[in-house]
């Protein structure tokens, strides 16, 4: 545990940035902040230093994810198909299965050290997930959780057409975090056409654009999700 504990957090809004640039620049911030827990606990109390925490917002161009527990069966298009799509291919150190970002979907890291705030993943997930929720909510949207599976979903109650709008998927080593949570806002949908995305078959993919008919401002719903994300997680964001 933390003697000091921190919960201010860095928010850092890097706009369309390429998907490989993203992964090394939150990657770098990461190893920075296990590697200050590896420090702090080899010197007295008085000595150590607060860890840091970032909220990264983002959104990447055209790209599909495979992490550790996906199958590369899940990706429908080779490698002259993903040319033909403009888009990139890469498998990555994230728990979860295969996914999608592009443009129009709002992409979250948050690199935090849970120690500023509690220990349990478990937790750590939910929060992000109710964040997601409650901005459908301000938007007049009614989603939630299905049971066994991550993510936010539309119909998640009597199921009759259950559909995601934002998934998860979360990497973390000494209680600090990485990779996070892609929400469908303007994003194009055809693209899921080409993956099973997270490996399930029989669930559809939406969008806030499609569920309210028509194109969200994008930095409204950051608004949204940043102060719910702050709120619920008790952190300062600066």
């Amino acid at each position: 545990m933390n003697h000091h504990i921190n919960k201010k957090v860095k928010f850092i809004n890097l706009g369309e940035i390429d998907y490989q640039e993203a992964w090394d620049y939150q990657t770098e911030l990461f190893d920075a902040v296990v590697q200050r827990k590896i420090e702090n606990r080899k010197v007295e109390v008085v000595q150590q230093k607060v860890t840091d925490n970032y909220l990264i917002f983002c959104e990447h161009q055209h790209v599909y994810t495979l992490g550790k527990s996906g199958s590369e069966e899940n990706l429908l298009l080779d490698e002259a198909g993903l040319k033909e799509k403009n888009a990139t291919y890469y498998k990555i150190n994230r728990g979860g299965d295969i996914t999608y970002h592009g443009p129009g979907q709002l992409v979250g890291y948050p690199i935090l050290d849970l120690d500023n705030f509690f220990t349990d993943i478990h937790k750590y997930l939910r929060l992000l997930e109710e964040a997601v929720i409650l901005t459908l909510k301000d938007y007049g949207i009614n989603s939630g959780r299905i049971e066994g599976l991550t993510g936010v979903w539309l119909d998640h109650e009597k199921q009759e057409n259950p559909r995601k709008i934002c998934a998860l998927g979360v990497k973390s080593s000494r209680w600090v975090t990485m990779h996070g949570f892609a929400f469908n806002i303007n994003t194009d949908l055809d693209y899921f056409k080409n993956i099973i995305p997270c490996g399930i078959d029989d669930k559809a993919v939406t969008s806030l654009e499609f569920e309210v008919g028509k194109p969200v401002e994008m930095k409204e719903v950051a608004k949204k999700l940043t102060h719910h994300i702050s709120e619920l997680f008790e952190m300062e964001l600066i």
